[in-house]
């Protein structure tokens, strides 16, 4: 694919003006103390897997007004004392899987814990099991335009308050060092990652890599691709709605929740990026409020990004960080 974006000297400079509601930290506090006000106390209960290694622990946690949200906590079996932890979110309608899929952060001795994406986990890996059960009025197949006439019905806004509240649950597992907790997700993961680090304070590091839902309005008309075509298939049907549509997204672009982040940082962007446009990542990197940042560069690739190099990336930058 061409290089269809702005050259990395461009990129590496572009801090663009973007909307930001004047109520977007009264929001997001009401948000999340309302959640938590209901919260209950994580379950977990351990299951059979065939590690000789590794325990595995379905996990059940209170997200969004309290809903059942489910995740796999992975930890090594020889571990003693309360460990270091990894919170990560997941792509793009991608779901928790079964325990046995993801424990690279296990085997290199963190708590592991993948939080299911409510309704998601239908079009990719080996499913999901947490149910969405808010109604929201028409949108285009997909999540991207669900409840997206008002920021208080829009499905990220349960996403996020989700992961933020896996954090809390997260740090209150007897096998957790709550001091040491950090974030991480690839494409909608890594947008995730951005909104919990922002939402979120004492973070050891978070580590959004080729991040989605950031920059929404240059994203819709310079991709061609889902899942931001979701938004312009929308458009196309509701003229007009523009201004109403920008801003209800605007208390979710990751641009501004970077700017509230504080943990170290470290990002990643394929040039050639046609889902997650790198100008639309460097607008969330450049903002990221922590001065302790880095980002990978893949010139040549595309939304697979550094794939394992930049599992390995993440591994020498979180072991710095503790």
């Amino acid at each position: 694919m061409p290089r269809f974006d702005l050259p990395l000297p461009e990129l590496q400079d572009y801090r663009p003006e973007v909307r930001e509601p004047a109520d977007f930290d009264a929001f997001w506090t009401s948000t999340l103390d309302e959640s938590r006000a209901v919260a209950q106390p994580p379950q977990l209960e351990k299951v059979d897997t065939p590690f000789a290694t590794l325990d595995v622990y379905d996990v059940t946690f209170s997200g969004y007004a309290g809903d059942a949200v489910k995740g796999w906590l992975t930890v090594p079996r020889s571990a003693d004392g309360p460990l270091p932890a990894v919170v990560e979110f997941n792509g793009y309608n991608g779901g928790r899987g079964i325990p046995v899929e993801r424990i690279g952060w296990a085997s290199a001795g963190y708590a592991h814990f993948l939080m299911d994406t409510r309704g998601q986990g239908s079009t990719w890996g080996s499913g999901g099991a947490t149910p969405d059960p808010h109604p929201t009025g028409p949108s285009v197949p997909g999540f991207m335009t669900r409840g997206i006439e008002d920021p208080e019905s829009y499905y990220y806004r349960r996403v996020y308050t989700d992961a933020a509240l896996a954090i809390d649950a997260v740090r209150a597992m007897s096998q957790v060092d709550a001091e040491k907790v950090s974030v991480v997700g690839g494409s909608q993961g890594g947008g995730i990652a951005i909104a919990a680090a922002g939402l979120s304070s004492g973070l050891v590091a978070a580590m959004p890599d080729v991040p989605f839902l950031c920059h929404f309005e240059r994203a819709v008309g310079l991709t061609d691709t889902d899942p931001y075509q979701e938004i312009v298939r929308y458009l196309s049907v509701y003229r007009g709605a523009e201004e109403r549509v920008f801003d209800t997204l605007s208390y979710f672009d990751g641009v501004n929740h970077a700017a509230r982040a504080t943990a170290p940082g470290l990002f990643s962007v394929g040039l050639l990026d046609p889902i997650c446009p790198p100008s639309t990542v460097y607008a969330a990197f450049n903002r990221y409020g922590a001065s302790d940042k880095a980002i990978e560069v893949y010139a040549h690739n595309q939304h697979e990004g550094g794939q394992s190099y930049q599992w390995v990336a993440q591994t020498a930058f979180l072991a710095s960080k503790l």
